[in-house]
């Protein structure tokens, strides 16, 4: 049978050159090996890329094609953006398991060995010589590029242990010791975060990317190695941390540019997907897809604001996250009230604050302001930007009020008479429900508004409508230490000016 047409059983049963050469194996680079199996993915209609949403006409693409030209790729993109991830997909299209020269250091291949010991060990065993399979998965190499990173690291150095041990001159190019980039022979090779590499070892990735060989300590060696790398490489790093010397990007052949999300529904996908929510009680807790919506909103706003470095960018682990957190704070007011379900509140956005100030660098002004406020404008924006899209602009409204009538009037006329309205994340749902009953209208400005309104979501608008006031200016929200207080806005404008109110009460007032 042709090796081309052995399972991958048949093929593990081949234990030695002979049987090799006598299966009908060829030899193939790393590189033509990616390109034949694309080529079959592509014609089989097979995504190589599965769960790696949003690049499906723009940066998929683009690999695919550096993949036929047999190209080195460099990913630039900012952080989030699913760089690592795709190169650790490329190992899908590596055949299922390689012949390698048993006790290889550099995996060589038996048919074509670079090697002093795999020449050595097939000059004396000829046919007999024994062979290793190696798998795909373990074809992968990634290092993190570091300022402390060596060409020793990467290329190789002499090892005087090895010397001494073997008895061995310096002349002898046994006593080398290999760095990553020999030892990933037919492997993919990837560089994260390229420009944080050190200029000088930039260097000695010149000749392996161009010719194929290394240097090491004088030694003449000409090894063909066979590498397909990639690299990684964050926009701001260019001016922030370092670059990538000039010489070293001429040869990587083909640079591809990453981009986050281009719309929220992409973003759900990838939050829904990557969030880790195994093992929660979720049948327990209902998500309104308009939350949903919220927390992908929330990483748009980051990415607009003023406040946040938009060169660092926005991670979509932010998102992850804080629908991680969202989960988890309904779960929390799940055992607190030994209730058998519950609803995600708006209110539980409080608790996806810790998510969002450790996903975003910002700048002087964002610094001065403070990482929580920040975070909760953020919120707010959010907030104020999806509220149009169920509810008529308060504004508008206000302005309208002689010719349609304003459907917040009765709400609001309620908080004008000096009522308050406290919202509590802990709160049972029976409390949170009773609560929200108790400000006149605004049931009915949900059902009138909201289309095809579940019944279990009522609530959960009803308190949409009122952050989405609040955020018009049309009334106040005030944080408290277990969830927000509605008031009215001028009553607490007064309120700010009494005596005797602490600064810190004044801070906690974000309207």
């Amino acid at each position: 049978m042709e090796y081309t047409k052995m399972t991958s059983k048949e093929i593990q049963k081949i234990k030695t050159l002979g049987q090799l050469k006598a299966s009908g194996y060829s030899h193939k680079t790393i590189k033509e090996e990616l390109r034949s199996n694309l080529i079959k993915k592509i014609k089989n209609k097979e995504n190589v890329f599965e769960g790696i949403w949003g690049y499906e006409d723009t940066v998929i693409p683009d690999i695919e094609r550096a993949i036929l030209s047999k190209h080195s790729i460099n990913l630039l993109g900012l952080r989030g953006q699913a760089k690592t991830r795709i190169a650790r997909m490329m190992t899908l299209l590596l055949d299922d398991f390689v012949p390698v020269v048993k006790g290889s250091e550099l995996n060589d291949d038996p048919l074509m060995p670079i090697s002093t010991f795999a020449r050595q060990v097939i000059e004396e065993k000829g046919d007999d010589t024994p062979i290793n399979w190696w798998a795909k998965e373990d074809r992968y190499t990634e290092k993190l590029a570091t300022p402390d990173v060596s060409v020793a690291d990467l290329i190789g150095d002499v090892d005087p242990i090895k010397a001494a041990t073997m008895k061995l001159s310096y002349n002898d190019e046994r006593v080398i010791h290999f760095g990553l980039v020999p030892r990933s022979h037919r492997s993919i090779f990837v560089i994260n975060e390229l420009p944080d590499l050190q200029a000088r070892i930039q260097v000695a990735l010149f000749n392996i990317l161009q010719e194929g060989d290394i240097q090491i300590r004088g030694f003449k060696l000409r090894l063909p190695l066979d590498i397909q790398f990639v690299f990684t490489a964050n926009p701001e790093d260019y001016t922030n941390r370092g670059s990538i010397v000039t010489p070293l990007k001429d040869r990587i052949e083909s640079q591809i540019i990453t981009h986050y999300p281009k719309s929220i529904a992409i973003g759900r996908k990838i939050t829904e997907q990557e969030a880790k929510l195994k093992g929660r009680p979720l049948e327990k807790i209902h998500v309104p897809e308009l939350m949903k919506d919220l927390i992908e909103q929330i990483a748009v706003e980051a990415r607009e604001s003023e406040y946040v470095d938009e060169k660092s960018g926005v991670s979509a682990r932010l998102t992850i996250s804080a629908y991680e957190n969202l989960i988890s704070a309904a779960e929390r007011r799940l055992y607190l009230n030994g209730e058998t379900n519950t609803m995600v509140r708006i209110v539980d956005l409080i608790g996806v604050i810790p998510a969002i100030t450790g996903k975003v660098e910002l700048v002087y002004e964002g610094e001065q302001e403070g990482a929580g406020l920040v975070a909760y404008n953020l919120i707010g924006k959010a907030i104020r930007n999806l509220f149009v899209q169920y509810f008529p602009s308060p504004e508008q409204k206000k302005k309208d009020k002689e010719k349609e009538g304003n459907p917040y009037v009765l709400p609001l006329s309620w908080f004008g008479e000096g009522n308050s309205l406290d919202i509590l994340a802990s709160q049972s749902d029976k409390e949170y429900k009773k609560a929200l009953l108790e400000v006149p209208g605004l049931e009915k400005i949900t059902t009138q508004f909201v289309e095809g309104l579940p019944e279990k979501e009522k609530e959960f608008y009803m308190e949409f409508a009122l952050h989405g006031l609040a955020e018009y200016s049309q009334l106040s929200k005030k944080l408290l230490d277990t969830g927000m207080q509605f008031k009215d806005l001028f009553s607490s404008m007064f309120d700010l000016g009494a005596p005797g109110l602490d600064e810190e009460d004044e801070d906690d007032d974000f309207n």
